[in-house]
């Protein structure tokens, strides 16, 4: 088992957060009032990309941003939680994509997403090594997540959301699928994937080979402070530790645990430990529970 994290390319959005945090959500045509509102750097790209520098890796990101801005600050958030951003085109005609977020007390959300920039660039010029892990996401356009899926010839994963239908060509590319359970649902051609993982909320995750079900992890009790960014985290975290060696229930342990700390966390790119830290509490876990 390599305890050298391997190399993650990142090819997805990056986005500005604008979040609003009320008691509740507000139904259809209803305004709520006595909100708190922030801003911070986002996208689901950008988070996996930060996500997988703090927990140890090596990782760049290729998407862009508008010449605004919000744009340069996103790059500098990047840079400064150390992401590569050599690859991050500046795009004269587009603002840097925006999303618009409402959390509760217990922090559910519901999101807009304005891809602004997200939805203009190309991969022209970047290439993928052959030990780089690629992950991709679905808020930039599906031509890109193709071409990288063509491009890419390592370990090659897709977190497939917002859930769409998806080529078979990808599919099949696809040496990792990563949803949650109701993107799952909304994409039935995910029962004949050759791995895919599914995180259930607080009952846990799980890993599926072609449909059958082969492993499983419970999730860690936490106080919710902000869910938008612990997907992300898991994300990073799941390909890691796959990457790493450790076996599906120990690899979706560590990502759960991950995601835990991230849901604890008011920031979409939240403050996290090294992977080995989560690795060594799931060992010492499985070794109480003998």
């Amino acid at each position: 088992m390599s305890t050298r994290l391997p190399a993650v390319t990142v090819v997805g959005s990056i986005n500005l957060d604008i979040i609003a945090t009320t008691d509740r959500l507000p139904t259809a045509g209803e305004t709520v009032g006595g909100g708190v509102l922030q801003q911070q750097p986002g996208g689901k790209g950008a988070n996996q990309a930060a996500a997988a520098t703090r927990l140890g890796a090596s990782a760049r990101i290729v998407g862009a941003v508008g010449n605004d801005a919000s744009g340069r600050l996103m790059v500098a958030s990047l840079s400064g939680a150390g992401v590569d951003t050599t690859d991050v085109t500046v795009l004269d005609g587009d603002a840097t994509g925006t999303a618009l977020i409402v959390v509760d007390r217990d922090g559910e959300n519901q999101i807009v997403v304005c891809p602004g920039a997200n939805s203009g660039f190309s991969l022209g010029g970047v290439a993928f090594g052959p030990d780089e892990t690629v992950l991709c996401q679905l808020e930039v356009d599906l031509p890109v997540v193709m071409e990288a899926a063509r491009q890419a010839s390592g370990f090659f994963v897709i977190n497939a959301a917002p859930a769409m239908d998806l080529p078979a060509e990808l599919l099949e590319r696809c040496d990792l699928v990563i949803v949650n359970e109701t993107e799952y649902e909304l994409i039935p051609a995910l029962a004949a994937a050759k791995l895919v993982a599914v995180t259930y909320g607080k009952d846990g995750s799980a890993m599926f080979e072609h449909g059958r079900r082969v492993a499983e992890a419970p999730a860690s009790s936490v106080t919710v402070a902000n869910t938008i960014g612990a997907g992300d985290a898991f994300c990073a975290a799941l390909v890691l530790a796959l990457r790493s060696g450790h076996d599906y229930s120990t690899a979706l342990a560590v990502a759960n645990a991950v995601g835990a700390d991230a849901v604890g966390d008011a920031s979409s790119q939240p403050a996290l430990a090294r992977l080995e830290e989560y690795v060594a509490t799931v060992a010492a876990v499985e070794v109480a529970a003998l």
